[in-house]
């Protein structure tokens, strides 16, 4: 979850060397060099590529631009004539650009670690290109309600562009991809199968046809119980979880060989160090190792010291049953 970002000093030094947010993201050696910084720092088992999830609808021909103290700034699409507009992004520079990254750091990883690429998942993009940006989704949300002609198109679409993202992010060098559903628990549970599920599984079943076992995680954020649905009707090899859930439970009601990757909330990181080395500890030693990748509930906070971080990794791997 956000492995670099704000909270570590040497990336805010390359953000500033880039000069914005996206000029990072599509300089393959600057963005390969803050996917690098929190290995280097912490030895983590994996990296996650620097990127965003509007990657995608960039790749497809959207405006895109990030406004300081706002967030992202998107093109909008609001009917058949801008669906219509959008290209496919297979082989756009932002795809390319990404991909170059993902072929820097993957010869720069040690032996014990692993390449991760990722993307956003249909029904978030698609709320972004619905609303401009950073919003309260309602007015996406009402259009998932009523699922106009176009709508159904622009879901389309983006299951077949960001598919083909993440095939190439495999061709790249990655080793494993998650599929990132941020607002999925915004949808009514009517809504959930038809915008969450059936396009993520359309996704995985493509990835997998190419590439037969590949693992997939999947992140539907919000979903609650429903993550259990998430697992059988997506074929993920792992759900991500976010905070406030029971993994033990959870795990139970999985498909066997199924894991879970979550759920520590990014909170506890800025609290009081012993009732955080008592939640990790908890959750830890709650799980079993060969299901359970450890990770925050969501993205770490900037005001996160990175000291605490390191903390939270001794004790992960000090526990009963912890190992890197």
């Amino acid at each position: 979850m956000r492995q670099a970002g704000r909270y570590l000093p040497e990336y805010r030094a390359v953000r500033e060397q880039a000069g914005s947010f996206l000029n990072l993201c599509y300089d393959p050696e600057l963005s390969a060099e803050v996917t690098l910084q929190p290995l280097r720092r912490y030895d983590f088992d994996a990296a996650i590529v620097f990127s965003d999830i509007l990657i995608v609808p960039q790749g497809m021909g959207l405006e895109l631009r990030f406004v300081e103290g706002e967030g992202p700034v998107l093109q909008t699409v609001s009917d058949a004539a801008s669906v219509r507009a959008l290209q496919d992004g297979s082989g756009s520079p932002a795809f390319k650009s990404i991909c170059n990254t993902l072929s820097r750091v993957r010869p720069r990883l040690l032996g014990h670690q692993t390449l991760i690429g990722f993307c956003g998942a249909p029904w978030t993009v698609a709320s972004y290109a619905i609303e401009g940006g950073s919003s309260d989704r309602k007015i996406a949300r009402q259009v998932a309600e009523e699922a106009p002609d176009w709508f159904v198109e622009l879901i389309a679409r983006l299951v077949e562009s960001s598919t083909a993202y993440l095939l190439a992010q495999i061709e790249a060098g990655a080793e494993v991809v998650q599929i990132f559903d941020s607002w999925a628990g915004e949808l009514p549970g009517h809504l959930r199968e038809r915008w969450v599920i059936a396009p993520i599984n359309a996704m995985v079943e493509t990835v997998r046809r190419e590439h037969p076992g590949f693992p997939v995680i999947v992140f539907a954020r919000g979903f609650g119980d429903d993550h259990v649905k998430v697992a059988r009707g997506t074929a993920g090899s792992a759900i991500g979880v976010e905070q406030g859930l029971n993994l033990g439970a959870l795990l139970e009601a999985l498909p066997a060989g199924v894991a879970v990757q979550g759920n520590l909330a990014p909170e506890m990181l800025l609290g009081d160090e012993d009732a955080m080395v008592a939640k990790v500890a908890e959750l830890v030693n709650s799980m079993p190792i060969d299901r359970h990748i450890f990770n925050l509930g969501h993205g770490i906070l900037q005001q996160t010291d990175p000291d605490r971080v390191l903390r939270m990794l001794e004790v992960i791997r000090g526990v009963d049953g912890g190992q890197p």
